[in-house]
Formats: C-alpha cells, sequence, structure tokens
C-alpha cells in the first residue's frame, strides 16, 4: 500500500506536467491502493469479493464529488482529505478505477498467490 500511494504521488510531482499521467495513471494507482488496504483488511475474503468491494469503495468516492458543501468542501481542502475524497467528479476515473482493481487482481492471482503458494506435495 505504501509503496503504491508513494508511486501515485511521485507521478503527480515528477510527471504532472504530462497530460495522461496527470488524467488517469493517478486515479487507477488510488483503487490500486485502495484494493490493497481492503486485501489487508479482509484477507480471508475472495478476490472477486475483493475486486467488487473496491469498486464500491472506489466509485462511491467518485460520486461523492459531485455533492459539495462547506462540511465536505472543508474536508477536502486538507491534504489527506483531498487525497481520499478527491475534487472533482470525472467520467473517465471510473474507467482508471477499474484498471487499478484489475491490476490488484493480477498483481494477487499472478505474483503474491505464486509466490506464497505451497506445494501440495512438499508443504514448501
Amino acid at each position: 500500500m505504501l509503496f503504491t500511494l508513494l508511486m501515485g504521488l511521485a507521478s503527480r510531482h515528477f510527471f504532472g506536467e504530462v497530460p495522461f499521467v496527470k488524467s488517469y495513471v493517478g486515479d487507477a494507482l488510488w483503487a490500486l491502493m485502495v484494493y490493497f488496504g481492503v486485501a489487508f483488511l479482509f484477507s480471508t475474503w475472495s478476490i472477486k469479493v475483493l475486486a467488487l468491494a473496491t469498486i464500491i469503495f472506489s466509485f462511491g468516492i467518485e460520486i461523492s464529488q459531485i455533492y459539495h458543501a462547506p462540511w465536505i468542501d472543508n474536508i477536502r481542502a486538507s491534504r489527506l482529505g483531498g487525497l481520499v475524497l478527491g475534487f472533482t467528479f470525472v467520467w473517465s476515473d471510473f474507467l482508471c478505477y477499474c484498471v487499478g482493481v484489475l491490476a490488484g487482481v493480477a498483481l494477487e492471482n499472478y505474483v503474491l498467490l505464486k509466490r506464497f503458494s505451497v506445494d501440495q506435495k512438499t508443504g514448501y
């Protein structure tokens, strides 16, 4: 999670002038970080349930950006609040979140599970 967070911050800091990176990469990395957080908190859930929960959470955050009241805009004005809640509703963010979650599913299926799987014959 921390590495993904740092990558997202770095993408905005070092490549913020590149339109594609500014518009899409940070949002995909945000969803990937959320996926890792959900997977950490709910480690007994299946990958499908983790992905669905992350998509619902991410879409909910995006939809919440339509709502602007002083209390939530004050939260968004803080550094942490802005990073978590975002500022502006953008349709393309839904696709970015799907890409980020799919990256998490792929990493978990093809990297993490393979790395930590136990050989059924030897037990190692």
